[in-house]
């Protein structure tokens, strides 16, 4: 998949290690250019400790110059719920035709910029009832694609989750 780029979106602090770490290596192992943004542009941390120094602040980061864009769960992630530069760049890659993934409690994020509705989601637990009344339809799979838009329940479902946004790309 020579050619084709992804940006991984971390939070600054306690993103789910396993949901970046796992994903990165399969895409890597396809041969996919990834590329880190976060808020800060200082060096994130994850939950377990995994220290990524990133390669923009979020703010930087062209969404056209991606094929898609991957939002890495954890209670970190929360925070780009409120940050309207990442509620647009998912409305920009949405409205670009570009794939969208969100693993564990960050398809939240896709809900809030609102490209949900009428749309087959999963998510962790904890944000089951919230993407409902946002319209979507919970499916409670462990991968979930539905268009360009690939959500995952959580950390067990990581490698199946970069796997489904492999297989998008292809067919593209």
């Amino acid at each position: 998949m020579e050619g084709v780029k992804i940006l991984m979106i971390i939070a600054d602090k306690d993103f789910r290690d396993e949901e970046y770490l796992v994903p990165r290596e399969v895409f890597e192992d396809e041969g996919i250019e990834v590329r880190v943004a976060n808020a800060s542009s200082k060096e994130s941390e994850g939950s377990a400790g995994t220290k990524v120094m990133p390669d923009y602040n979020i703010g930087q980061a062209v969404v056209d110059d991606f094929d898609a864009i991957v939002f890495v769960g954890g209670v970190g992630a929360k925070i780009y719920k409120e940050n309207e530069a990442v509620l647009q760049m998912v409305r920009d890659a949405y409205n670009l035709n570009k794939i969208i993934g969100a693993i564990c409690i960050a398809p939240l994020i896709l809900s809030r910029a609102g490209i949900i509705k009428g749309k087959n989601i999963t998510v962790a637990e904890s944000g089951i009832e919230k993407i409902k009344e946002e319209g979507a339809v919970y499916t409670g799979s462990e991968v979930e694609a539905d268009g360009n838009i690939v959500t995952a329940s959580g950390p067990s479902a990581s490698e199946k989750f970069a796997k489904k946004i492999i297989e998008l790309l292809e067919n593209k």
